[in-house]
């Protein structure tokens, strides 16, 4: 026993002096580890601290040499003074949208006021100055009364969605960047009013060019809307259903989502004003950019007293009713959605005479528009239904005034549409609306006037069908009061309401 004690005893004291051993071991590597650590330590502040300064002086350094640039690109006139310059960046101002129109109100509404000042126009379009002017005049009606300097970029491919099949988002973002420096080598304004939305171009204009900055925001990069679409796993046109099917990856889209809107909302947040085109544009714009202090809503210009002055008759049941969509040919603007519903509604009313016809009416900026409109014209092939719709492409003003005044209805199914300009010009016209409930319609546009009813909403394609069917069966006499509502409603968004707000906003940039 006392040599098995004696064992035991031996025993546990070699163990103990193991573990005493190992210990000391750990405790000294754990010590040693901290040393190398806080010996690289100095050395890395060191390092981090020396290349922020040489970050620090190369931009500073290329903030004097652009200035210097500026000087010998805007030299001084006749009388000495070196004129104003400001700028619109719009690498699309020849595409015949809303945005676009936009564009050359906010031009004529500050040529008014400062006349006196430079006025440019950055634009990735191949057309000629005189073209694009004349396009403006043509598709908007309106007419500059002061010249424009167009600088035309090279590298407008570098923001165009099909170079980036994956990470659009993202990709575009980077290349605007790259257009962006390529318009401020060529022009370097005083006044940098980014009108497209690319506000990752904002902190190269204002810090580098060392202009006052200012966006007119007509649709978020990225919103809260498109964080929660990827969270529920929905599927929407920029959420494949392979990535709605996939937990991991709907998670890994996420977390890029959230990068990315982190960065949008720092980039945004450097303009010195910032514009957005409703209140559905504003809540997002405020969760994402915090700048509340130097935001404010300016509705979008309608040319609504054009429309206004179409005659609203009584209806000619003589004629061919029809049903009119006027959006541009972009994939957000859901036109399948539009063509589904109506064969839905031709299939609920079959028997029916007449029937009446569906008109998609927009603007192509591209082959990819081009292509998205051959695909809808097959997609009219497959449900049968191709003889009841019709597509007019880019049409002239007065063909779009004359279509509008013949339709009963005017269709637009866009989810979550920043604003509608042409929901606006439909009722103005005197059609009765139908749009996505959601979004600009349902906030800004389509509500009450003085408790009366100025258009519908739906959201679905057996929505679509059933508003149809019920905005048809109902008397002309009730469509014409909706009609007069409706026109009485849109006033409020005419082009005098926008250059009013406009001047007010932008103003503190020309101080």
């Amino acid at each position: 026993m006392c040599e098995g004690g004696r064992g035991g005893s031996v025993g546990i004291t070699t163990s103990g002096a193991d573990d005493f051993r190992c210990g000391k071991m750990a405790a000294f590597s754990v010590a040693a580890l901290l040393r190398l650590l806080y010996s690289l330590l100095i050395p890395a502040l060191i390092l981090s601290g020396v290349l922020c300064f040489c970050l620090f002086m190369m931009l500073c350094g290329l903030q004097q040499w652009f200035q210097q640039r500026k000087k010998q690109l805007n030299p001084p006139g006749k009388d000495g003074k070196r004129p104003l310059v400001v700028a619109f960046f719009h690498p699309y101002c020849n595409a015949g949208g809303g945005g676009e129109r936009v564009l050359w109100c906010a031009l004529r509404a500050l040529q008014k006021k400062y006349k006196d000042v430079s006025y440019v126009v950055y634009t990735g379009d191949t057309a000629t100055a005189d073209s694009i002017l004349e396009g403006a005049q043509r598709r908007f009606n309106i007419r500059l009364n002061q010249p424009v300097k167009f600088v035309f970029l090279r590298r407008r491919y570098l923001v165009e969605a099909s170079l980036y099949p994956h990470f659009t988002l993202l990709g575009q973002s980077l290349g605007s960047l790259f257009l962006g420096w390529e318009a401020l080598m060529k022009c370097i304004p005083d006044v940098y009013i980014d009108s497209m939305g690319y506000a990752f171009t904002v902190p190269l204009f204002k810090y580098l060019g060392g202009c006052r900055v200012g966006c007119y925001v007509h649709y978020p990069t990225i919103s809260t809307d498109m964080l929660s679409v990827v969270r529920n796993q929905n599927a929407r046109f920029n959420n494949a259903a392979i990535i709605t099917r996939n937990p991991l990856l709907s998670r890994l889209k996420l977390a890029y989502y959230y990068i990315f809107a982190s960065i949008y909302g720092f980039v945004g947040s450097c303009s010195d004003v910032v514009m957005v085109n409703s209140s559905w544009t504003l809540n997002h714009i405020l969760s994402l950019w915090r700048c509340s202090d130097r935001t404010s809503i300016v509705y979008p210009p309608c040319d609504v007293q054009t429309f206004l002055d179409i005659p609203l008759r009584e209806e000619n049941n003589t004629l061919e009713q029809t049903i009119v969509s006027v959006s541009q040919f972009r994939p957000e603007k859901d036109h399948p959605l539009q063509i589904r519903a109506f064969a839905n509604f031709l299939a609920k009313t079959a028997g029916q005479q007449p029937q009446p016809k569906l008109i998609l009416i927009g603007g192509c900026r591209n082959y990819e528009d081009d292509q998205r409109v051959n695909g809808l014209k097959k997609l009219c092939q497959e449900l049968g239904i191709e003889n009841r719709v019709e597509f007019k492409v880019n049409i002239s003003f007065e063909e779009l005034k004359k279509n509008l005044a013949e339709a009963t209805i005017g269709l637009h199914t866009m989810w979550n549409e920043h604003f509608g300009i042409g929901i606006v010009e439909c009722m103005a016209a005197g059609t009765v609306i139908l749009a996505h409930n959601s979004g600009g319609p349902k906030l800004d546009i389509v509500v009450p006037y003085e408790g009366s009813i100025t258009g519908f909403l739906a959201e679905n394609e057996d929505d679509y069908a059933d508003t149809m069917i019920h905005i048809f069966s109902l008397s002309p006499a009730k469509r014409l009061e909706i009609r007069q509502n409706a026109r009485q409603s849109v006033k409020r968004f005419a082009d005098q309401e926008f250059e009013e707000t406009f001047l007010l906003s932008v103003e503190q940039l020309f101080k």
